[in-house]
């Protein structure tokens, strides 16, 4: 039997993406051509993938058996086309977690030979990275991730607690996390996305939570001001508008770190892969990215530094 690459694609997106509009938006098809792909695929294999109603789709019991090793047949495909593809072309590197600004230190680790994106958040780059559309991602990675994929931790970042001039806490030199439980978290996005943030307050009682969009770090930030109860986290060297009104506070004992890592997939064939977690390697050493000491250093998955 005989896949049809194509045929298999259209069905792993609509069975990720759980509608059949969204999925033929990224294959640029019809939604047509999409449905007509996937039916030829049913009828080859004998055996209905999914189940359509309503506004959306779902696997069926067979769609799941077959969606792991369909996805492995994809990526197979992807590497076979990468071997005798152009070396000479960029590294495609997408990022996210915009807020805490990932480019900060991709940019130190990376060549002029890369050319970086912006994905949506964790899930859509570790599906673009399965599905050949990009060679790598750099964020922050947490469990569980599909099969196929590898990561490594590049730095671990201390971030501040960020609030108001007004807040009652503004004028303190430092802070514990626990001291912030009669405040406001503030998100950029409903919390339970956000394992980060989510973790963070759920390891310290933090009981107050706010959640607004994710528009950029300036309308997040103005936001923010909106209620002096209202704090949040960033990065410690990260730059804060100046006219704000804001105060960026170090966070002691412990110090929450926020984990940067490389996603690839583990087959991955780009020639400019192998230096770039090189030079990743090279300037963690060098600039001890990746000190970390459970005494003082909190991170959300114990034992296992995401």
């Amino acid at each position: 039997m005989d896949l049809d690459l194509g045929q298999v694609r259209a069905f792993v997106l609509a069975a990720e993406e759980l509608h059949f509009g969204r999925a033929a938006e990224r294959l640029a098809l019809s939604q047509q051509a999409l449905s007509k792909r996937i039916a030829r695929l049913e009828s080859l294999l004998g055996v209905r993938l999914l189940e359509r109603g309503g506004q959306g789709v779902r696997p069926t019991e067979d769609g799941r058996r077959f969606l792991g090793p369909a996805r492995l047949a994809l990526a197979a495909g992807d590497a076979a086309t990468a071997a005798v593809a152009r070396r000479d072309r960029p590294l495609r590197v997408d990022v996210w977690g915009h807020l805490f600004a990932p480019m900060r230190t991709l940019a130190k680790v990376a060549g002029p030979a890369l050319e970086p994106g912006h994905g949506r958040d964790l899930p859509a780059v570790a599906a673009a990275i399965l599905h050949g559309d990009i060679d790598a991602g750099f964020g922050r990675v947490h469990p569980p991730l599909p099969d196929g994929l590898t990561h490594r931790l590049v730095r671990l970042e201390p971030v501040d607690a960020v609030l108001s001039r007004d807040h009652p806490l503004a004028a303190a030199a430092e802070l514990r996390p626990e001291q912030l439980r009669d405040g406001i978290l503030w998100a950029p996005a409903a919390l339970d996305r956000l394992d980060f943030l989510h973790r963070f307050a759920d390891g310290f009682g933090i009981s107050g939570r706010a959640e607004g969009a994710n528009l950029g770090l300036a309308h997040f930030l103005a936001e923010l001001t909106a209620d002096t109860r209202r704090f949040t986290l960033l990065p410690a060297d990260l730059p804060l508008p100046r006219s704000a009104g804001l105060r960026s506070i170090p966070l002691v004992r412990p110090t929450p770190l926020y984990a940067w890592s490389l996603l690839w997939r583990s087959e991955a064939a780009h020639p400019g892969l192998d230096p770039l977690i090189a030079s990743c390697a090279a300037e963690a050493r060098r600039s001890r990215w990746l000190e970390y000491d459970p005494s003082r250093d909190w991170l959300p998955h114990p034992g296992d530094p995401f």
